[in-house]
């Protein structure tokens, strides 16, 4: 009886020290992000990316018997235009379905919620051809690493890509180094870092996403509020200065959408391009007829030659347009176009004439790519002020 619990108590120690010894290895190994490689309907790719997530995650917690996670998701957005479109929100309502299914506690993305979370979800759309990829990323907010990585391929076909209602009515597109580093952390292998400047902004981009509830439900007062306490956190993001220029312009302070429009610009200039969304009239080099649309763009102009006279930048106005027509044709037309932009500006500041240059890229650097000629891809539709050496061009 001796020998019989002696040779188990070997026998355990033995097990003991083998399993001991393979977890340090194991934890060794990083985890592989899940990829699903076919193209499946948007819905169906939506859950298995997000399956492919949650399994990954629970996977790499193993034998560690950790507690259920309590998740925040900042909302998904198109990986190219950084904005937040129907899809991307039919994509966050999945999410969070499939979060609360297996046993996980998902938290409103606010200021409170992202204090209480202890993992954070990322997610892009990003077009490529005739699907979406679908990136997405768990966070574990203590570390400030990526625990675990999916993607999968969405077929375009019914899916509706409409911009947000901010979004829609955004002068400029917003990407900057937020969204740089959103991207960046939604598509970073497990066992890597989250992009440090992304989650630095985290707290401000919460405020951001709830005065932008706000701005939808026509409550601009409110929105304006809220967008100033953001700025006040982290105002190098272009999406929070636009959140403050186009609630003070529905609130009725004209001037504070202006200083804030030329912070807008200058924040743009100083990564080195702001992408502004001038709508011109079908095949023209004037702009749309309707004084809604353009009321404001005189304004625009003006903060545009100031910030650039206030530096000594040299910079390229390009021109784009959408994909219908010849490219022969949109690249003329989208030089025209950027030539129109260029003599305004100089108009304004007769100074910038030699440090202006003019590029028509035609519809070359589409970043939605529909054709549709409509709000879907009005970003296609823009004028980029890109920063280049001064020497050339």
């Amino acid at each position: 009886m001796t020998m019989t619990t002696t040779r188990g108590a070997r026998r355990c120690g033995w097990l003991l020290a083998l399993v001991l010894a393979v977890l340090p290895l194991a934890a060794c190994v990083a985890p592989q992000p899940v990829v699903q490689a076919q193209v499946m309907p948007f819905e169906q790719a939506a859950q298995a990316a997000v399956d492919g997530l949650l399994r990954q995650g629970d996977e790499s917690a193993g034998l560690l018997g950790a507690k259920p996670r309590v998740l925040v998701l900042d909302p998904t957005i198109d990986g190219l235009t950084g904005q937040q479109t129907a899809a991307t929100q039919v994509l966050d309502r999945i999410v969070g379905q499939r979060v609360r299914e297996r046993g996980s506690e998902a938290l409103r993305f606010d200021a409170q919620g992202v204090g209480k979370a202890t993992h954070l979800v990322v997610g892009t759309m990003t077009r490529a051809d005739k699907a979406y990829q679908l990136n997405l990323a768990l966070v574990d907010l203590g570390s400030r690493t990526v625990v675990a990585q999916s993607s999968a391929r969405a077929s375009a076909a019914g899916v509706d890509m409409t911009p947000l209602a901010m979004f829609r009515d955004s002068p400029v597109l917003p990407r900057d180094r937020g969204f740089d580093g959103y991207v960046k952390t939604a598509s970073t292998p497990p066992k890597q870092p989250a992009d440090a400047a992304y989650l630095d902004r985290l707290a401000s981009s919460a405020q951001a996403q709830d005065a932008m509830a706000l701005y939808a439900a026509g409550r601009f007062r409110e929105a304006l509020a809220a967008y100033r306490a953001a700025a006040v956190r982290g105002g190098d993001q272009i999406r929070v200065l636009t959140g403050v220029y186009l609630s003070a312009v529905k609130a009725g302070t004209p001037a504070e959408a202006e200083e804030a429009f030329g912070q807008l610009v200058a924040l743009g200039l100083s990564t080195n391009s702001v992408s502004v969304k001038f709508l011109f009239a079908p095949g023209s080099t004037e702009f749309w007829p309707d004084p809604k649309v353009t009321a404001a763009y005189a304004m625009w102009m003006r903060q545009i030659a100031a910030q650039l006279a206030r530096s000594s930048l040299c910079v390229r106005v390009q021109g784009h347009t959408s994909a219908t027509g010849t490219e022969a044709f949109n690249e003329a037309l989208s030089t025209r176009r950027a030539a129109t932009i260029r003599g305004r500006l100089v108009a304004l500041s007769p100074a910038l004439e030699p440090r202006l240059r003019v590029l028509g890229l035609g519809s070359k650097e589409n970043i939605v790519g529909t054709g549709t000629d409509d709000v879907v891809d009005a970003a296609d539709r823009r004028v980029d002020f890109r920063v280049v050496g001064c020497e050339g061009g």
